[in-house]
């Protein structure tokens, strides 16, 4: 962008309001415009400031996160990144966001005895400047508007909408990958999964511990398919969809008896934890060229490397669109590598993996 993003950040505490401008501020490329102290305030500013971009603590007297950022979604829809506590409670609120139209969120520590506020740094500022950069204003909005709940499908009548047709070779697993839009994207998809979905399904959202479980729950309440937070070393079962747990690697190990699901920290020195890289190879060891591997909305490029790999062995990839992304960068790494078989509208994902597995 040509001119500097302009946020507005709306939390209850004067110290996290001017923790968060500073660190907003201080790549240049950024002006907090405003900072409210609730969500009444915040809606307020909205209106007149029209920021590019808000960040939103969830809990605030006088009017919360949920109940200001419900009202900014039907009033002046704009781009909400949720400040979201690292509790149980914080993470079924942060879901509820996300079924709001919230974008995405940062976690955060409650303790401000120890703070470690500034160890939220790089991905605030990564993702402010990844979903403020969109293509433009109108289509962002119309992303967000789109993916929630209770919306109409979205336009396939895209140019980029190309979908060849899947080869019957007998899957023997789907392998998705997902980022930032990730958790209200998913239920676009796994709620659409057929009822007799004949094989296991493993999914990384980058997300961090306790999000997960929620998350799950949230699908699983929401879906005909069992969808459960992975656990280590059970047994791995046909027509379920399996979550890595946040913060910790999922991989699969295969003996004469079964597959089992192997949840551990290592490797250690990968950028995201869980890491989509990390799951989608192990799930092609254990099943070759057998894997349908799905890549959705995501900041950089975790993926990329193993669905190469997958289309080495013969196997078959989807990406998803970038009109219908929340941020394109992880399905756009494989598009521009040459490696997407089929490029898909988010509302036709699901169709394509029971068209291929069933």
């Amino acid at each position: 962008m040509s001119r500097k993003i302009k946020a507005l950040v709306v939390d209850d505490s004067a110290f996290m309001r001017k923790s968060l401008s500073m660190m907003l501020e201080s790549t240049g490329e950024i002006e907090v415009i405003a900072a409210a102290r609730d969500g009444q305030e915040g809606v307020e500013l909205v209106k007149s400031k029209l920021p590019d971009i808000v960040t939103m603590d969830i809990e605030m007297p006088r009017m919360d996160g949920l109940t200001a950022l419900e009202k900014i979604m039907k009033e002046c829809p704009t781009p909400v990144l949720m400040i979201s506590s690292l509790t149980t409670e914080g993470a079924k609120d942060t879901i509820k966001a996300l079924e709001l139209g919230a974008v995405d969120f940062i976690p955060k520590e409650l303790s401000y005895i120890n703070v470690n506020i500034i160890k939220i740094k790089e991905d605030l500022i990564s993702k402010v400047k990844a979903i403020v950069s969109q293509r433009s204003l109108s289509l962002r909005l119309q992303r967000i508007q789109n993916l929630r709940i209770n919306k109409g499908p979205v336009n396939t009548n895209s140019t980029e909408y190309v979908s060849k047709a899947i080869p019957k070779i007998g899957y023997k697993a789907v392998a998705l990958g997902v980022s930032t839009g990730g958790p209200m994207s998913l239920q676009k998809v796994v709620p659409k999964l057929a009822e007799n979905f004949s094989v296991p399904m493993f999914i990384v959202q980058h997300m961090p511990p306790k999000f997960t479980k929620s998350l799950a729950e949230r699908l699983n309440g929401l879906s005909s398919v069992e969808v459960k937070e992975a656990e280590n070393n059970e047994i791995v079962k046909a027509g379920v969809v399996y979550i890595a747990p946040g913060g910790m690697h999922m991989t699969v190990e295969r003996n004469s008896a079964n597959t089992r699901i192997v949840i551990s920290e290592n490797p250690a020195d990968t950028l995201h934890r869980p890491s989509v890289d990390v799951m989608l190879n192990s799930v092609i060891q254990t099943y070759g060229k057998y894997v349908l591997g799905v890549i959705m909305t995501g900041m950089g490029r975790d993926g990329a490397d193993a669905i190469k790999e997958l289309k080495i062995k013969g196997g078959y990839s989807i990406a998803q669109n970038e009109e219908t992304c929340v941020v394109y960068g992880m399905p756009k790494a494989i598009i521009d590598s040459g490696y997407a078989d089929s490029i898909v509208p988010l509302e036709k994902i699901a169709t394509e993996i029971n068209k291929a597995v069933i």
